[in-house]
């Protein structure tokens, strides 16, 4: 009798149990293929059911066309393109910071910003149309703007009420700004999410500026520095101390920071350059205003003289 294929004779239980074995690979190789899927496998009425399950698809940020296209359409207003020029700078700049994988919030890089805003804006025409600006731009980074304005707040009134010797000793104390800082802290030695920005190293320095950490007037040195210098200002050995030290309890890279204090010059250099050509604009309108004025008036005393004669 010619012999028959093993298989022939394979109980009906074990083709089962291949058939399933097959079957749940299969579906394992599918779960490997397909990104962000998982393999689920449920007991239904005593039997083993396997199934493939879609997982949650991946978050994919915003690119930086629709971040300014959100900017756009919650403020549909025109904007003087001497600030609008700048702030579409700055709002490529931020989404780029905002969408990193390390990126968390938190209230100096928060203080940073609206430093950087209030200078910015500071001479626009409308101040209601700055503070709906500002919504607008923050809400086009899918962030808070009121969180913004209130964590600023807090900052710097608690460095308002601090010394040089307090503002770096935070590590040691208790509070709500302490503790803020003290979770920058940690997070900055790995233990969590954490990007450094400029953003935060200018936050950084008004902390300095609001604990008198730095000479009288250091401010404007520093500033003057940004728009025509290309050596760092003369401060104290003290202020420069205070600085190492602070960057050194954040466990922030000073070099970092004086890197990004270049590129605020920049920033600051553009807004001078603004804040003139904004002069000379209302200026400019200022005069159209007042020689149409004199126009209209000499118009009517015209007109007004050519009806007299007329009545004469």
């Amino acid at each position: 009798m010619a012999s028959m294929p093993s298989a022939s004779f394979s109980s009906p239980c074990r083709q089962a149990s291949e058939r399933r074995r097959s079957f749940a690979g299969l579906c394992s190789s599918s779960v490997t293929a397909l990104r962000g899927s998982r393999f689920e496998v449920r007991k239904i009425s005593k039997r083993m059911v396997f199934s493939c399950v879609p997982a949650a698809a991946s978050y994919v940020p915003p690119t930086v066309s629709e971040t300014k296209l959100s900017f756009l359409k919650a403020y549909k207003r025109p904007i003087p393109s001497i600030y609008n020029t700048v702030l579409q700078e700055l709002l490529v700049q931020q989404h780029l910071m905002r969408y990193k994988k390390t990126y968390q919030y938190d209230a100096v890089f928060a203080l940073g910003f609206v430093t950087v805003y209030e200078q910015l804006m500071e001479g626009y025409p409308s101040s209601e149309d700055r503070d709906t600006i500002f919504q607008s731009y923050i809400t086009a980074l899918k962030e808070d703007p009121e969180q913004y304005r209130i964590d600023a707040k807090k900052l710097e009134e608690w460095a308002s009420s601090q010394t040089p010797s307090s503002l770096v000793d935070f590590a040691s104390r208790e509070g709500e700004v302490e503790a803020i800082l003290k979770d920058i802290s940690e997070r900055a030695q790995g233990n969590g999410n954490f990007s450094y920005s400029r953003f935060f190293a200018i936050g950084l320095f008004r902390l300095l500026e609001l604990a008198n950490a730095t000479e009288p007037a250091v401010l404007e040195k520093v500033v003057s520095f940004f728009i025509t210098s290309t050596t760092f200002p003369l401060v104290s050995i003290n202020s420069i101390f205070v600085i190492l030290q602070l960057c050194a309890a954040l466990h922030i890279n000073k070099p970092s920071v004086d890197r990004d204090l270049d590129v605020y010059r920049n920033l600051l250099s553009k807004l001078v350059q603004a804040k003139e050509l904004l002069k000379e604009y209302v200026d400019r309108e200022k005069k159209k205003r007042e020689d149409r004025s004199a126009s209209q008036k000499a118009n009517e005393a015209i007109t007004q003289f050519v009806g007299d004669i007329s009545v004469f």
